[in-house]
């Protein structure tokens, strides 16, 4: 089966939105109540590419995963530090997939001389703190009670692992480059 990683576009918002949708509607893996629009999901992507990678997955020419980086926050000071998120397809889990295309995101972050990613995540989500902890990353926030979703609380955590070691004086912060 061939695999590819590859660079997302506006065009493939169709099918990366088809992945999301799940999420939104059954899960409270993501907090959104509704499932964005095609226009919404086109301008996300144009958005994070203009200073962020962000990466599709396919098998066989279809998309079945995709990750992608963001600000942590929206201050300078926090250039060296971004956001991670993942998301795959139902039944892609569990193959591997998922640690690829990390990887690829960690490497298009690492040329960018990011130096910590953090990821958010659901606490009770298990599957997804295994999967950032196997790739590295550590608990170091725990949210209680600040996501409202399907009539119950739900606490967040923060995960955060290094991609770099830690420089005195970093390096520029190299705004992603397609």
């Amino acid at each position: 089966m061939t695999e590819k990683i590859r660079i997302a576009s506006k065009q493939d918002a169709a099918a990366i939105l088809a992945i999301y949708a799940p999420y939104v509607k059954e899960t409270a893996i993501t907090f959104e109540y509704e499932v964005p629009t095609l226009a919404d999901f086109e301008k996300r992507i144009e958005q994070t590419l203009a200073r962020y990678p962000y990466l599709v997955a396919e098998k066989e020419g279809v998309i079945v995963g995709y990750a992608y980086a963001g600000a942590y926050k929206g201050r300078s000071a926090y250039d060296w530090s971004c956001e991670v998120t993942i998301y795959l397809a139902k039944g892609e889990k569990s193959r591997g997939l998922g640690t690829r295309l990390y990887q690829a995101l960690e490497a298009e972050l690492y040329k960018q001389n990011v130096v910590q990613l953090l990821a958010c995540v659901t606490a009770g989500n298990s599957a997804s703190i295994k999967f950032h902890e196997k790739l590295g990353y550590q608990q170091v926030g725990n949210f209680p009670n600040v996501g409202y979703k399907f009539n119950q609380w739900y606490d967040i955590l923060w995960l955060q692992k290094a991609l770099q070691e830690v420089p005195r004086l970093p390096a520029d912060f190299i705004a992603y480059q397609k």
